[in-house]
């Protein structure tokens, strides 16, 4: 495909967007169905709102979901402390809940645009954003042309590369051209997702690590963890957290299976998406296990074999229940989830060998002794018993774990003096134009 074909094909997509923004409403309020729109505020997903813009310089801030949230709210955080105003956009329920609690009213939260040329418009026709800084892996065409074409400075910070999304951009490499040259800076995780923007054409490219290790450990109800820690004594416990499907089917095997070598095993389990806690829940209880279900205060008694974390922005309290965890969206080919949270608060930290999304801090964990990669279930059951059974060893991965985070922290400094050469000019012109008031 030529450069030509390559910009045909993005304008193509934009009309293509423009044609079919009419027909989107019935899409959001299936969604909303679901729950997974708030219905007092789809307007904003078609770039409407009731909020005013603020005076003076203002930063646009994206974060998607849950995990880019946490990762931004220090960078966030950070630029908050300048006195600039921010603009946080989410693209979830539960994220716009996490941003709510961390943030409060020192920032506007808006639900993103859809990526369709009306309401992105519309958005920034509202906000005239001076920059726009988003997180990761969010790269929404009709969304970066617009800014572009606006001469709206775009950063992407905590940037990641996956080797699916590679292999997908190679094989559209003047696509690629044509978007990532609006990008006035890509912050990249790790030197190779940093080389990967590199090859489909960002520049410029620096690399500051993972924002997620700069943050705080995820945090916990005292009263909560003091009466769950009551009603488990001294059970030995493990937890599979960020699970995916078919993941909690293999932690309840490994349940079945040590039970007997650990009396009164009590085991943890956290799926990713809690919605899906009354099938999880019929399926356990279907292989006879006895389950605690946490969404419905259900007490931990001496026969419960499963405490089902269904709740969502508690893994601060699950994790603070163990000393073992296994991190899913690891044994299916799927990318893995984020390990640095169990290893933040002591945790010996187990998973499968699909953990391309988060491959340096894996890696990082893994030479240090603090992660270890398992290859199935059996191996997996291996591994939960030898950990329990060793206490020296579970401690030494533990320690180790949490050393490897304090060696990666650093990433919020490093985003930050990328950032000042777009965010220093927007403090002149604040202090301009107090000033002239």
């Amino acid at each position: 495909m030529s450069e030509r074909w390559a910009r045909t094909l993005l304008r193509t997509y934009g009309i293509a967007g423009a044609m079919a923004f009419p027909l989107v409403g019935a899409y959001v309020t299936w969604r909303s169905t679901k729950g997974k729109e708030d219905p007092r505020r789809k307007r904003e997903r078609y770039g409407k709102t009731n909020r005013a813009r603020p005076e003076g310089p203002v930063i646009w801030v994206h974060a998607a979901s849950i995990g880019e949230t946490l990762a931004v709210t220090p960078l966030v955080d950070a630029i908050l402390s300048l006195g600039v105003h921010v603009v946080l956009t989410t693209g979830t329920v539960t994220s716009a809940k996490l941003a709510e609690e961390r943030l409060g009213d020192r920032i506007i939260h808006q639900y993103v645009p859809l990526d369709l040329k009306p309401a992105v418009s519309r958005f920034l026709d509202h906000w005239r954003p001076d920059l726009a800084i988003i997180a990761e892996s969010e790269i929404w065409p009709m969304t970066i042309m617009e800014l572009g074409r606006r001469r709206i400075p775009e950063v992407l910070v905590n940037g990641r590369m996956s080797d699916r999304s590679f292999k997908s951009w190679q094989k559209r490499i003047h696509v690629a051209e044509a978007l990532f040259e609006n990008l006035a800076h890509v912050v990249a995780q790790s030197e190779e997702d940093g080389e990967r923007f590199r090859a489909l054409g960002a520049r410029p490219v620096t690399v500051s690590g993972n924002l997620k290790v700069d943050v705080d450990p995820p945090p916990v109800d005292e009263k909560a963890l003091s009466a769950l820690r009551k009603q488990i004594g001294r059970r030995p416990t493990w937890a599979a957290v960020s699970t995916h499907d078919g993941e909690e089917r293999v932690a309840a095997e490994v349940h079945a299976t040590l039970r007997n070598r650990h009396p009164g095993l009590l085991s943890i389990i956290v799926p990713r998406h809690p919605d899906r806690a009354d099938a999880l829940a019929a399926e356990l209880e279907a292989m006879g296990l006895k389950l605690a279900r946490r969404s419905r205060n259900a007490k931990i008694t001496p026969d419960t074999d499963i405490l089902l974390g269904d709740t969502v922005g508690e893994m601060g309290l699950f994790l603070r229940l163990t000393e073992i965890a296994f991190v899913g969206r690891s044994l299916e080919a799927q990318g893995g989830q984020n390990p640095l949270e169990p290893a933040m608060l002591d945790t010996a930290i187990l998973a499968g060998r699909n953990v391309q999304n988060f491959r340096d801090a894996y890696q990082r964990l893994i030479e240090s002794g603090g992660a270890k990669l398992v290859r199935d279930g059996d191996m997996l059951a291996g591994a939960v018993n030898y950990l329990l059974s060793n206490e020296t060893a579970r401690h030494t991965m533990m320690e180790a774990g949490a050393q490897a985070v304090e060696e990666m922290r650093g990433a919020l400094e490093r985003t930050m003096i990328a950032l000042e050469p777009f965010i220093q000019p927007l403090l002149v012109k604040a202090r301009l134009r107090n000033a002239g008031e």
